[in-house]
Order: C-alpha cells, then structure tokens, then sequence
C-alpha cells in the first residue's frame, strides 16, 4: 500500500467522524437522539437500512463464498431483494403506525412489562454478541490491505466508531451511512470494469471460470437453503430491532413503505456488482488457502486499483462495513436508556437520558471489541454469522412481526414461541452433535430456525381464534394508539420547525462530505498511472451530486426566508 492510499484513508476518516461529530448538538432528547426526531426524509433512512444490512460483512462473507461457489453469493443476496419487496408493501408500514421509539417499547404496549423485560434481556444479550461478529471483517479487511495485527485494528477501529456514534446518536449514524454509501458505490464501480480488464474482458472470463461456477446454487447452499436463508431474511430485515428504527422514524406510513422499497431495489442490483471482483480473483489465483478467502475481495482491489484509490476503496469499506456496528450500538442504547433505565427512573430530565444514552454506547463499545477479539476462536466469520442467523432469525424476530398482524396472540404465546425455538435451535446446533455425533447441514440449520416459530405460532393463531381468545390487552393497546395518533397530530406543527432544521442540516452535511469526495476523485485521476478514465467519470460524478445537494438546500432556505417574511 502506497503513502498516497495511506493519506487517503486518514483523510477520508477525517472526513467521516467530522460529518458524525457535527451532529453533537443533535440530541437534545430521546427522539432527536435514538430516532433522528421522527421525520427522518425516507430515502435518507431507506439508504442508511440499506448500508446497515450489507456492511454486516458483505465484502468478507459473500466475498468468501463468491470466491470459493461463484454465483451463488449473488442467488443468496437477492433473497434480501425479496425481503425488502415484501416489507415494504405489508410490514413496514405497520410499524410506522406504532410511533414507537424501540420495538421493546411496543412490546411492553402490547404485551406488558413482564414480556418486555424477557425479550430485551434475551435481544440485548444476542445484539451485543452480534456487534462484535461485525467489527471482525473491518479489522479483517484492514489487515488484509495493510498487514496491521488484527488484534490492534480491532481495537482501533472501536474506539473511532463508538466515539462519533456516542456523541451524534442516529443523525450522526444516518450523515455517515449515506457518505459511505456514495463513496463505496463509486469505488465499487471503478474495480468492477478494471478487474474485467485485468482478465481479458467478459467472454474471457466466462470461458476461463470453473464448472458450475454460474449456477444459482452451489455446495453446501442449495435451494432448501436458499429457500430458509429467504425467511430468515424476511423476518430479520423486518422483525430486526436495530431496522424496525428505520421505519419508525420517518414521518408516514408511505415513506415506510418507500424506504423498504428502496432497500429491495439496491439488492437486486448490487450484489452482481459487488460479487465480480472476488470471482475474477478465482479465475486468476484459483488456489489461495481456505483461511484467505475472507480476503478475496481486497486481494482483488490491490491488484488493479490505481494509487490512491485502494485508500478510498478501504476507507469506504472500513465505515461502510462499520454501519451495522454503529447502527447496532444506537438501538441497543436506545433500548437501555428508554426501556430499561427510564421505566425504573421515570423522573429523570430528558438531557439527562441523553447522556445516560451516550455513556451506555461507550460501555457497549467496548463490549463489542471483546467479542470481536474472540471471533476466531469461534470458527472464523463465516461461521458465527451463519449459526447467529440460524439460531436466532426466527426465534426472535419473527414473533413481534407477527402480533402486528394478530389481535389474538398473547405474553404466554410469544414468549413460548421465541425460547421454545431458541432452545430446539441449541439443542441441534452444540448438545445432539456431542452427545449422539448428530449434526444438521447448513441448510437443515437454516430450516429448523425458520420454520419452527412459523409452526409455532400458527398452531397458537388457530387455537386462540378457535376458542375466540383475544389477547387481554390488545384493547387497551389500541386506545393508547388512538391517544398517539391524537398527540402526534397536536404537536406536529410544533416539531415541524425543529425537524426541518435537522433534515436541512443532514442533506448540508451529507452534501459537503460528498462534495469533498469528488476532489479527491478529481486528485486520484489526476495521479492514476492506470484506469484514470474510469476515475475521472466517477469524480465527475460524485462532484455533480455533491454540488446539487448544497445547492438544493441553499435554494430551499431562501425560499424558507421569503416565505416567512
């Protein structure tokens, strides 16, 4: 790695923590802090779901598999195209309705404190394990490009993020996706044409590939594990606490909608982008060892990039990748401070939540690190991921999603469901192989995690319909949601100003960051020995829509001040 990428990577993270600490003074309450005021523009939050999905390891783990099975990587990403679709169209909505601040929140309002105090000890044990499953392909992607220890960029990189996320709360989370966003997508685009250069062309490529190397399915991911990773994702994207923030916080159940809709249509076409570098790399070093393969997609971009902007390409993957620890570390705050600290001092002034909320993201921070620092003694990351998912996918998720949708499911039901699958998932994953030499494939795995809360809790829906049991609370719950549509519709007009203000700020900040983006395209073309055309397209670019953000908010601000004179 050149001085050049290294100046880059140090400017670019500059960059990005300076756009997340701008928002220091965003959190002047819960909702400003935990869910950006609650009229969040939807393509802002449909692109931060966006960023905070894919980073949970898209370059090491599909990376991985697009090496080693080729297409398939693709096949299994484009379930999350389907989930989106479905999501936007019958479940997000549904939880804009709920004006919830965190989905432990609206299970205390349907189901009472009791089941909220089970589920969020159970989320919040899993949700801190899961963050330190996505510090380790950060730290795998530095070491990777740079040869630094893991162990110290682990550490590193959790310090940097924890800081900006602690101090902005979720307009610092949401400004820092969408950079990431741009800049990853641009780097992105510039591997893709100079990695199919560096094989020849297309034809070559395809001709050169080993057999089977475009089927839809692969190894050990056939279509019954495509089929079960396909729930899994529905209900993780959907039912996910840290995800359901992104459809609570825009203002209308249309713009939920909006946002699910957006987060389908990136993943039918991303993934074909994303997925060609680390296949080309087997086409051209067919026999790197297993442990490597992690590394695929990085090794791929040192070979064709051109000085300078393997620095960009890094420090766009480093804070894209650091997406979902960021948005993790919000909502599993959020779900201490506001349904955990606040229930027991109801008392206690809204700043001083606030800071409450900052101090309990440090504290989790540094328990993410921890766990991030055991993940190779776990497996390595493919493993934990995929064993998370099955373990965990349905059992957790899937219940909340479904009493949007049932006025008959009850505590007892729902918790029944969630630990009962819990435990049979257990069972077959760690006590059945050591006891009797019992284990399921990956996708027996995936099946038994999907499909038991499925059967579960249709088995629960007939009997309580049969016997016409509708759930004790749910007609207390539906008065309250009257009473927050009444309060919401009184004090619109007196958050409107403030929200305003914030979603002008974040499209200023958001402008700016990829204003500065685009000079520094303009400054790595001007330096690039190769592939300086595709460079300079993409500065142009990137520069345009840098420059069209701040002037639509200088327009839009003039036109504010005639309007109020």
């Amino acid at each position: 790695m050149s001085s050049v990428d290294i100046i880059v990577i140090i400017i670019f993270t500059l960059l990005v923590v300076g756009c997340g600490i701008s928002f220091a003074g965003s959190g002047k309450n819960m909702k400003s802090y935990f869910s950006a005021g609650g009229a969040l523009p939807w393509w802002m939050s449909g692109l931060s779901l966006f960023m905070s999905f894919f980073s949970a390891g898209t370059f090491v783990v599909w990376g991985s598999i697009a090496y080693q099975h080729g297409w398939v990587a693709v096949t299994i990403q484009w379930t999350m195209c389907l989930a989106g679709v479905v999501i936007g169209f019958f479940i997000a909505p549904k939880w804009q309705k709920t004006r919830v601040l965190t989905a432990a929140e609206y299970i205390s309002e349907r189901l009472g404190e009791r089941v909220k105090k089970v589920y969020t000890s159970i989320f919040l044990t899993i949700a801190t394990f899961s963050t330190g499953t996505f510090l380790y392909p950060v730290a795998k992607i530095v070491e990777v490009s740079t040869g630094l220890p893991i162990t110290n960029t682990i550490i590193g990189l959790g310090l940097l993020i924890l800081l900006y996320t602690a101090v902005g709360g979720l307009w610092a989370v949401i400004v820092t996706d969408i950079l990431q966003f741009v800049v990853l997508t641009a780097a992105v685009l510039v591997v893709v044409p100079l990695a199919l250069q560096e094989i020849g062309g297309i034809s070559n490529f395809i001709n050169k590939a080993p057999e089977n190397f475009f089927s839809l399915t692969g190894g050990e991911y056939t279509w019954s594990f495509i089929f079960a990773f396909a729930l899994y994702n529905l209900f993780f994207i959907a039912g996910n606490w840290a995800y359901i923030q992104r459809y609570t916080c825009v203002a209308t159940p249309q713009d939920a909608k909006k946002v699910g809709w957006l987060f389908g249509g990136l993943y039918l076409i991303s993934p074909v982008i994303w997925m060609i570098a680390p296949m080309v790399y087997r086409v051209l070093n067919p026999d790197i060892a297993a442990a490597d393969n992690e590394g695929a997609y990085l090794l791929m971009c040192k070979e064709v990039l051109p000085v300078g902007m393997l620095g960009l390409m890094l420090g766009g993957m480093i804070f894209a990748t650091s997406s979902s620890i960021n948005t993790a570390l919000n909502i599993t705050a959020g779900v201490i401070t506001n349904d955990v600290i606040k229930p027991l001092y109801p008392k206690l002034a809204e700043s001083k939540l606030v800071k409450i909320g900052r101090l309990t993201t440090v504290l989790l921070g540094l328990v993410t690190i921890t766990i991030a620092l055991l993940v190779p003694y776990m497996g390595g990351v493919v493993e934990v991921v995929m064993t998370m998912a099955a373990l965990t996918g349905g059992a957790l998720f899937l219940p909340p999603i479904w009493l949007l949708f049932s006025k008959y499911q009850c505590g007892f039901s729902i918790l029944t469901t969630s630990i009962l699958t819990l435990s049979i998932n257990a069972y077959f994953k760690f006590i059945s192989p050591w006891l009797f030499e019992l284990s399921l494939s990956r996708a027996e795995e995936m099946l038994l995690g999907v499909t038991t809360p499925v059967i579960l809790l249709v088995l629960f829906e007939l009997y309580y319909r049969a016997t016409k049991q509708v759930a004790p609370r749910y007609a207390q719950y539906k008065q309250l949601e009257s009473l927050k549509q009444q309060a919401e519709k009184e004090g619109a007009n007196t958050d409107s100003g403030s929200n305003n203000a914030a979603n002008t700020k974040g499209n200023q900040v958001i402008g700016f960051g990829i204003l500065f983006t685009g000079l520094i395209l303009i400054c790595l073309a001007i330096l690039a020995e190769k592939g300086n055309l595709v460079v300079a397209l993409m500065a142009s670019i990137v520069t345009l829509i840098g420059t069209w953000l701040i002037f639509k908010n200088k327009t839009a601000d003039v036109e504010g001040v005639y309007e109020q004179a």
